[in-house]
């Protein structure tokens, strides 16, 4: 992997933010839609949070927590965001597939890319693990292996991450989700 990754790693964020934009633009959000998609985006962001608890980007190996019953949460979580935030705009047709059109482009590529890394990084250890865990939708029973201590929720991991920023964020767009549909009335 070139130094810095990929285009599509680099520009996955300010892309998300483009497609957050162009939603609220978009929206015609309603009460019920609201309430809706603002819980699967907790959800979302929930996992977001429990991920960056349990990763050391680069440093081991993360098979603990949510990394237990999915390889990529951080992006499972990012989709329940996404998913949560299309909701709650209103239009799910519209929206929902423009939505999944640039989730696949941006997050497939980019998980080829990371999971190829991961070989190289932990090799044999990484490849055990991605037989038994699945890429992206989670398995109920989680991973277990003698090798891999359990490890805890780090708060600290959260913060340097920051990972606060999505909650942020979310919590920004909710907003301007509701001024536009008090605006709409």
């Amino acid at each position: 992997m070139r130094k810095g990754g990929t285009w599509v790693q680099r520009w996955r964020v300010p892309l998300g933010f483009l497609c957050g934009a162009a939603f609220i633009v978009l929206a015609q959000p309603a009460p019920s839609t609201l309430i809706i998609g603002g819980v699967v985006a907790m959800l979302g962001l929930a996992i977001r949070a429990w991920s960056a608890g349990h990763i050391r980007k680069n440093d081991a190996l993360a098979v603990s927590g949510p990394y237990a019953h999915t390889r990529n949460p951080l992006y499972l979580g990012s989709f329940l965001l996404g998913l949560g935030f299309t909701i709650a705009a209103g239009r799910p047709l519209l929206l929902g597939g423009i939505f999944a059109a640039l989730f696949l482009g941006i997050y497939l590529p980019v998980m080829r890319v990371e999971a190829a890394t991961l070989v190289q990084l932990f090799g044999e250890s990484y490849e055990r693990y991605a037989k038994t865990v699945p890429l992206f939708f989670p398995h109920l029973t989680p991973y277990r292996e003698a090798a891999f201590p359990r490890t805890k929720f780090d708060a600290g991991l959260y913060m340097r991450y920051r990972e606060y920023r999505a909650a942020l964020g979310l919590l920004a767009a909710l907003g301007m989700l509701v001024l536009k549909t008090i605006w709409l009335r």
